[in-house]
């Protein structure tokens, strides 16, 4: 089954990917009103926004565990199994894990798609685990009018060794491992406006697994991955109680080729606009920072790079280290100095 199927699985779902996750602003009100019990082996919750569940075995090792599932983002079935299952991965690799196995989560309109259709997808996750060294062992499908698809993965990390999502220090370089603008991109998608190649760039990005930072020898302050929220929305994660700003250079952000011409064209999907709208209180924009570039920083990922924050001197090895066996480029975007007047300055320098 390819993309020349009659069938477009996008058509079932008014979002598409992490752009129709629940708003920052919904899920911060719902979670402030649920008070979890506290655990000694739980070492993070909700409640710390880190990329994983942590659950402490003994003094040298942890479990760690992430739940990912989101509507289709590309029509062709198993495309959107292969995008979602390196989605789901990335948050392990994003605290210094190593995935052991995976579980499928599955939402299928039996009565109005063919079975075959769902078979594809679960070939796209299934590969795309394979990829990642890992089986899945099981799952669970329920019948929905809405097709979704994604994993619960299961992961072991070095209890000394995980990587926090809010631990930059200051003068750390932030570093990103892939361009934005899946949400824009896929919105055009959507909407019959993107060309073939346009539409196999974002694909090919959003179905990359990310780094494995299991085995880096390189020291990472902080990490997570760009999803729903977008870069602001993580920036703001990383400086959530935190004494340092993130300076970001918007010349220095990588895009996905069409991606300013979309947003100039106002090509925007809502999760986008609702992560500006939540978001933009933390941040200090350069008044040459014009909207629609601000929509861009905002922008929903799906299957996003990693973002990390780093130590100077450690940039230029990471770096090369990372690039050497990679599809995309890891760049310098910003870096971290004590706190300035808001969490976030986006300039232009």
């Amino acid at each position: 089954m390819n993309n020349d199927s009659k069938i477009k699985l996008t058509r079932f779902s008014s979002g598409a990917g992490w752009a129709c996750k629940l708003s920052a602003k919904d899920l911060t009100q719902v979670l402030s009103k649920l008070n979890p019990f506290e655990n000694s082996k739980d070492n993070s919750g909700y409640e710390n926004f880190d990329d994983c569940s942590i659950y402490k075995i003994n003094e040298n090792q942890s479990i760690i565990q992430s739940v990912d599932f989101f509507t289709p983002i590309v029509d062709d079935p198993y495309t959107f199994g292969s995008i979602s299952a390196a989605n789901s991965i990335s948050d392990i690799y994003a605290m210094g894990g190593k995935p052991l196995f995976a579980l499928n989560i599955v939402a299928f309109p039996s009565d109005e798609l063919p079975l075959d259709v769902l078979t594809e997808i679960l070939r796209g996750g299934l590969d795309k685990c394979k990829e990642a060294n890992i089986n899945i062992l099981g799952g669970h499908s329920i019948k929905d009018k809405t097709p979704k698809y994604g994993l619960a993965v299961t992961g072991l990390i070095d209890t000394r060794s995980i990587i926090r999502n809010n631990t930059p220090k200051e003068s750390d370089v932030i570093l990103l491992t892939k361009p934005l603008g899946s949400g824009i991109l896929t919105t055009a998608i959507k909407q019959e406006l993107a060309s073939k190649i346009t539409i196999q760039n974002v694909i090919g990005l959003m179905s990359t697994l990310n780094h494995d930072l299991s085995e880096n020898n390189i020291n990472i302050n902080a990490c997570t991955d760009i999803t729903g929220y977008g870069l602001l929305g993580h920036l703001s994660e990383m400086t959530q109680n935190s004494s340092l700003s993130a300076n970001i250079n918007f010349n220095k952000v990588p895009f996905i080729d069409k991606v300013i011409k979309f947003a100039k064209d106002g090509i925007i999907p809502g999760g986008s606009k609702k992560n500006l709208d939540f978001y933009s209180k933390n941040v200090l924009f350069d008044s040459s920072i014009e909207i629609y570039k601000q929509l861009m920083i905002a922008d929903a990922q799906t299957s996003g790079g990693l973002l990390m924050s780093v130590q100077k001197s450690d940039a230029d090895n990471l770096i090369k280290t990372l690039n050497r066996n990679s599809k995309y480029e890891t760049v310098k975007i910003g870096h971290f100095t004590d706190k300035k007047e808001r969490n976030i300055i986006i300039s232009d320098e």
